[in-house]
């Protein structure tokens, strides 16, 4: 293992039945043996996917520091390796829901949270319903060796999050995510998408099998920063050593050498409303 190197587990289960937590420590402690430096879990591990249909349930969302989130903190703890989760958290103040993803180190300390910005609302997936849009870009992480960054799902077909944070020097994307084996074909020419246009490593991990009626599948997926997928797997736990090296390439190349005028697009999106639609001239 060297500066270059680091290795990530993708773990395809979710953990919200009566053996789930049991199954998450054997999951990490299984990425932990194989060498892993962090273990990323689908879009909402803990939680059952009750988005299915359009009842919002109270037992689904947890206050800020809830009994998942704390589950998750204990897990990566006992695995001594940072864990990418998640949970539903509802505002104590203002009563609203969000899908936040949780960075939590191998100390089980949570170092960066993110709301899904980009939520759908149809058949199978009815998350309006459940929760709201997040209001704030990701973060960049760099406190676990390579500068992370996060996008859930539905984040991955409006790109403008993964264009900030390559913008912001992120290495490697993480693409926690819920989608139908019907459409991964789509999913997986958006990341190869995403890779190419920010020169950044993308890592995405799916939910594993149907779901109240919702056909999950599709497999996890690495993408490399050129657009190469490099793995694509249904193993509940599979690793792989990203090459860091392979950004800084990149980076060097076309496209990614362009430049991001912010203040310019900063100056075009003022032509939107809080809706996201343009306004009338």
């Amino acid at each position: 293992m060297t500066n270059d190197r680091y290795t990530i587990a993708l773990v395809s289960d979710v953990f919200h039945d009566s053996s789930g937590p049991d199954r998450l420590d054997a999951c990490l402690a299984q990425a932990r043996a194989k060498g892993a430096q962090l273990a990323v879990l689908p879009e909402l591990p803990l939680n059952p996917w009750s988005m299915a249909t359009k009842s919002a349930r109270e037992r689904d969302a947890e206050p800020p520091g809830g009994s998942r989130h704390r589950l998750q903190e204990a897990a990566a703890r006992r695995a001594g390796i940072a864990v990418l989760g998640g949970v539903i958290v509802r505002d104590p103040f203002r009563g609203t829901r969000t899908n936040t993803a949780l960075l939590i180190n191998g100390e089980g300390q949570t170092i960066a949270t993110y709301a899904k910005m980009h939520v759908p609302q149809e058949p199978g997936w009815w998350e309006a319903s459940h929760y709201a849009p997040g209001v704030r870009l990701p973060q960049v992480v760099r406190a676990l060796g390579p500068v992370l960054g996060i996008q859930i799902c539905s984040d991955a077909n409006r790109p403008v999050g993964a264009q900030y944070l390559a913008a912001r020097g992120v290495e490697v994307i993480l693409g926690p995510r819920a989608t139908a084996s019907s459409t991964y074909r789509r999913w997986r020419l958006a990341y190869r998408a995403m890779a190419l246009m920010t020169g950044s490593f993308v890592v995405s991990v799916n939910r594993p099998r149907p779901e109240l009626g919702v056909n999950f599948g599709g497999g996890s997926i690495v993408v490399t920063p050129s657009g190469d997928v490099v793995l694509e797997t249904d193993d509940p736990v599979a690793v792989f050593a990203l090459n860091l090296l392979d950004v800084a390439r990149a980076r060097t190349d076309y496209p990614g050498y362009l430049a991001y005028p912010a203040a310019a697009y900063a100056a075009a999106w003022q032509d939107f409303d809080s809706s996201g639609k343009t306004e009338t001239p």
